[in-house]
């Protein structure tokens, strides 16, 4: 097993090389010095279209649809294959190359003035979102179909897996950190664990269908982490509000300023904040090292063969290690994402403290 998680590693990094356009540079290229800044914010950047392969002259990359609206043209839907991969305009459009507006399509009017249109295209992040929504849905309801044929009969392989997967995380997690309503929210927690691990994966793969980089954009993350405030706020119980906005503290810290309650309110809002965050900030730190040392390649192309060949070495032998690690990392970020939540929910469904008490004396009687 872990011969071929290796083999699958170090196939990954000689795809990332295939798929870089610095693979095929030439000898004078080479010699050139390489913006590592550059190269590496231009990888983790989204795009309006899929690369595939690229020895930067050619191309091979899936165009996507371009869906934009101007103040003075109205609605455009064409596809992204016009703009022959950022070098030419199409119908007084193009994508920026400089400036505030690096990477995204922009408007040129006839006086050279530059504005930004309304712009709902499908870009590679968005495709891989709705790709890795599906392909969870798909596994999901397959094994559910699977499971519901003989619900007593032991499964291996994969359908064994997303099963134990399912059961960890309901049993483990949901069940114990929300209490005994949690069946409530399940549905919900689980669909954010096997969105959040599905996109991680994919975005180890250096070639379609992956390597966008969907949760380290802070856009997705942050959406989530809406999504559990929502929640969290909403489904709040009398008791937790009441923790919020009259804390069980001495009044001087209540009144007359409210200082414990702005504390609380502020807490409130910390936590979504850690949550998009803690996310963000470990995908898109995992993708950045394992496309740093991948440069060390190029890099020392110029300082000779020995250099070169050993650094390269180095190089394939510690982003095949960063991989491994980064395997672990996507499971790890989709668990603690998925606990926290739980843990902020199971705090909203707070109850009374004399319903509390009441349960803890029946229980001490029976």
């Amino acid at each position: 097993m872990m011969k071929r998680v290796l083999y699958i590693s170090g196939l990954s990094v000689l795809l990332f090389l295939m798929a870089s356009p610095a693979w095929s540079a030439n000898q004078e290229d080479a010699k050139e010095e390489l913006n590592a800044k550059e190269f590496i914010t231009e990888h983790l950047a989204d795009s309006y279209e899929w690369q595939i392969v690229s020895d930067g002259t050619r191309h091979l990359a899936i165009p996507l649809p371009v869906i934009l609206h101007s103040k003075t043209t109205g609605w455009h839907l064409f596809s992204s294959a016009h703009f022959h991969h950022g070098t030419n305009s199409y119908k007084g459009f193009e994508i920026a190359s400089d400036g505030k507006y690096k990477g995204k399509i922009v408007e040129v009017g006839d006086n050279g003035n530059i504005s930004r249109p309304l712009d709902l295209s499908l870009t590679k992040n968005a495709a891989s979102l709705l790709f890795a929504s599906l392909l969870v849905i798909l596994i999901i309801m397959g094994v559910a179909r699977l499971l519901k044929r003989d619900p007593m009969k032991p499964r291996k392989g994969f359908p064994g897996m997303i099963e134990m997967l399912v059961l960890s995380i309901n049993d483990d997690v949901i069940k114990p950190s929300i209490g005994k309503d949690y069946q409530r929210y399940a549905p919900y927690l689980l669909t954010v664990f096997f969105f959040i691990f599905t996109n991680n994966l994919l975005g180890l793969i250096p070639i379609f269908p992956g390597g966008a980089n969907v949760t380290g954009n802070i856009a997705i993350t942050f959406v989530l982490a809406i999504m559990t405030f929502l929640i969290v706020n909403l489904t709040g119980t009398k008791e937790y509000y009441k923790e919020i906005f009259w804390p069980d503290v001495p009044t001087w810290l209540k009144v007359p300023i409210p200082l414990m309650p702005i504390v609380e309110i502020v807490g409130t809002l910390t936590k979504p904040f850690a949550l998009m965050i803690r996310l963000f900030a470990n995908m898109m730190a995992g993708h950045s090292i394992v496309l740093g040392l991948t440069m060390l390649i190029f890099i020392t192309a110029s300082l000779g063969v020995a250099i070169n060949a050993s650094m390269t070495v180095l190089s394939v032998i510690f982003t095949v290690f960063i991989d491994l690690v980064e395997l672990l990392i996507a499971y790890i970020q989709a668990y603690v994402f998925t606990l926290l939540s739980a843990v902020f929910i199971g705090l909203a469904r707070i109850e009374p403290h004399s319903e509390k008490k009441k349960v803890t004396s029946t229980g001490q009687a029976a």
